[in-house]
């Protein structure tokens, strides 16, 4: 009976989002309480419940979510991001264009959120293919799909950083094992697959040709730029290495411990960013701090349905129904990578947002961990790698992709919703491979 509740949760979780177009936090909130309600959960302790999960959820994550997105605001803004693309496609050269874009979609992909990033790095391509007089989608797609997994697969991304939290993993050795996995995905869906793409031009709308464009001076440096823009993985990913050098206990081992806590690295990644890309140019304090609350107003939407998945993660541990589903999967055969990767994907393609798949999966695939012994870092890979499954006509950047590259549905189908389903199966083969290894 209690797997019969879920399922009945689930689907009503996609009517509500995919059909009635219910908001998104609405919709989980309404769901927690009606499978909490079917458990037998007294109505105050589903009440007591739905608070203490968006409480344990958030705690972590509103720091690293509002500092990530204050960083991606600060690159943006401030020319950082034109900077990067630009130095690398002169360094690259119209022969390798394409690695060039990707490259760039990479670095820019991993402060920025996914919205953020496509709205400010496609107008760039509209005009590289104006220049290079070649096939939009063909230079367009490689950069495309790094943002798209940069968004499904690394910290400090949302749902990757929820997914963290959720399976108990850790960030770094995610992050680590994230730039792993992400380097084929990135190159089998965009270079790869761009060979196939030169048969389509479609001619965007003039109006998406209008974003600022920075002179050469107005831009900081390719240096600065890049080191700012990685600063939180930099901090992340070597902090480890460093105390393997260091003498555990010792103020030095301390010291570098503290550098490389995800919170610490993130409130140290904007200072550095406020001063190197803005008062170490000059620009106005009063008029930063309004742009960095403007990037905060952009995120409360995700946190809401991060809010809501936390929630109904929580009914499903204090009404037993967790308990129930690791029993049942006690003896399954299944890997539990293919099976976390096989449900996120079957909600992804129902619901269509793929921080709404993978979190509601986080909250049935929880028991798996310590039931199987899987690791929790590859389950947010393989989670991850799933909620990008096939984009169609549910997912907002299903129609960003096709209103911007001014496609039809069927070609957007053949070329947007195939990319994605190639980073996602790659995902998954290369989380399974990192799986035989370590």
């Amino acid at each position: 009976m209690p797997i019969f509740i879920i399922l009945l949760g689930i689907l009503a979780l996609v009517v509500l989002i995919g059909y009635f177009k219910l908001n998104a936090f609405i919709s989980f909130i309404i769901v927690a309480i009606a499978v909490g309600l079917a458990e037998g959960m007294d109505p105050i302790v589903v009440s007591e419940a739905i608070q203490k999960g968006i409480g344990s959820t958030l705690g972590f994550l509103v720091i690293i979510l509002g500092f990530g997105a204050m960083l991606g605001k600060l690159v943006a803004d401030s020319g950082a991001a034109q900077r990067i693309a630009d130095s690398l496609m002169k360094a690259f050269g119209k022969k390798y264009l394409l690695w060039a874009l990707l490259l760039t979609g990479f670095i820019i992909g991993i402060p920025m959120f996914y919205s953020v990033g496509f709205v400010i790095m496609v107008p760039l391509v509209f005009t590289v293919g104006a220049i290079s007089r070649l096939p939009l989608l063909y230079i367009g797609l490689p950069m495309l799909s790094a943002l798209s997994v940069t968004h499904g697969y690394l910290p400090p991304h949302p749902a990757p950083s929820t997914l963290v939290v959720m399976y108990g993993a850790d960030i770094s050795q995610t992050l680590l094992y994230g730039f792993l996995v992400a380097i084929p995905a990135i190159i089998l869906g965009g270079p790869v697959f761009a060979q196939t793409l030169k048969k389509y031009n479609p001619k965007p709308l003039q109006e998406f040709f209008n974003n600022k464009v920075f002179e050469d001076h107005e831009m900081p440096s390719f240096f600065i730029s890049v080191f700012t823009a990685l600063l939180p993985v930099l901090l992340l990913g070597l902090s480890p290495l460093f105390e393997l050098m260091v003498e555990e206990g010792t103020t030095l081992a301390k010291i570098i411990a503290f550098i490389g806590d995800p919170v610490i690295a993130m409130i140290i990644s904007v200072i550095v960013a406020i001063f190197t890309l803005g008062i170490n140019r000059d620009r106005d304090m009063v008029e930063m701090m309004k742009s960095l609350e403007s990037s905060i107003k952009s995120i409360a939407p995700i946190l809401l349905i991060i809010a809501g998945a936390g929630a109904l993660k929580q009914i499903l541990i204090d009404s037993g129904v967790s308990e129930y589903i690791a029993s049942l999967l006690k003896d399954v055969s299944i890997s539990p990578l293919i099976l976390a990767w096989g449900i996120t994907a079957v909600i992804r393609v129902s619901v269509g947002s793929a921080t709404v798949a993978g979190l509601t999966s986080a909250g049935i695939l929880m028991p798996l961990i310590e039931q199987t012994g899987a690791d929790a870092n590859l389950m947010v890979l393989a989670t991850g790698a799933g909620s990008l499954m096939f984009s169609h006509v549910n997912d907002s950047g299903f129609w960003m992709f096709k209103e911007y590259f001014n496609l039809s549905v069927m070609d957007t189908i053949k070329t947007w919703s195939v990319m994605e389903t190639i980073v996602s199966v790659v995902g998954l083969l290369g989380v399974l491979a990192l799986n035989q290894i370590i």
